[in-house]
């Protein structure tokens, strides 16, 4: 109960936070685009502030569930950070949820539980594999790069999506790793954290995807870039749970074809959501104009 509590105010800290968050990024100078200067333009921007506040405050409940339950568990609850979302797009929109937004809400949160109660998460020994170890980490870190280098070379419609499903797929690698650092500190206290290479990339990759993620919500509007970055990282953060943080989920026939059913109602319920007209379409403004304060 715990683990569910932590996870669920963790989604709706990175909810609320991600819609402020577009909102200022919207207007950010294009040749910004995927550099740091991004991130030094909207830290003069108070709503994006508030925004990154409650983003911070969402990963620490998150760090602090993942601390206390399976990354298999705790990721798909993660992913209804857009209900969150959706609820304060709404409430600044005034746009009602109809068939589409009930349909995409239920379809979240059904997916969740099919999920949770077939799968039946539960923590195992790690994987003492280092090679196995690495290529998890090294097919997850790999196709982000990949994505990012294509968003960047070829910029599209299909950009914003791009980026974050990258930062997406680094964020579920990061919470996998901040798990395995939490087990570092509980096993040798702040020495066995701190002589361990884990902690490093958590922070490394808690930068990367940031950049990633206010660079989509730059280019383009909310639902573009939203339903993409909630559907990868608890795909990738189960595939790094299962793969090599040792996390076991029940395998027999039936139980496997109600957990892939979850996993496709979520995605759904997701993309419903991140359609449905109360997500915010921008502004988007496409001149180089400094960001003004709001």
């Amino acid at each position: 109960m715990l683990v569910l509590v932590l996870a669920v105010a963790a989604a709706c800290c990175l909810g609320f936070g991600f819609v402020l968050q577009q909102a200022a990024a919207a207007h950010a100078p294009k040749r910004d685009y995927l550099t740091f200067r991004l991130l030094l333009d909207l830290m003069k921007v108070r709503s994006w502030l508030a925004g990154i506040g409650l983003m911070v405050c969402g990963m620490v409940l998150g760090a602090l569930a993942l601390g206390k339950g399976e990354v298999s568990l705790v990721e798909p609850l993660l992913a209804t950070n857009l209900l969150f979302a959706m609820a304060l797009s709404r409430h600044r929109t005034g746009q009602r949820l109809g068939r589409q937004g009930w349909a995409g809400l239920w379809l979240l949160a059904g997916g969740v539980a099919a999920f949770l109660l077939a799968g039946q998460p539960q923590g195992g020994r790690a994987v003492s594999s280092p090679l196995r170890h690495w290529l998890v980490v090294g097919v997850v870190a790999g196709l982000a790069l990949l994505l990012t280098a294509f968003a960047k070379r070829r910029r599209s419609t299909a950009s914003p999506a791009m980026l974050a499903v990258a930062a997406g797929l680094l964020y579920g690698l990061q919470d996998a790793l901040t798990r395995v650092s939490g087990q570092r500190f509980s096993e040798g206290g702040w020495s066995g954290l701190m002589t361990s290479w884990q902690p490093y990339a958590v922070l490394v990759l808690g930068v990367t995807g940031l950049l990633l993620v206010q660079s989509a919500f730059e280019t383009g509007p909310l639902r573009m870039s939203l339903p993409a970055l909630t559907a990868a990282q608890p795909l990738a953060g189960i595939a790094c749970g299962i793969g090599f943080m040792g996390d076991q989920v029940r395998t027999d026939p039936g139980a496997l074809a109600w957990q892939a059913a979850g996993l496709a109602a979520i995605v759904t319920g997701i993309v419903l959501l991140g359609l449905h007209p109360a997500m915010p379409e921008g502004p988007v403004r496409r001149g180089t104009h400094s960001l003004q304060r709001r």
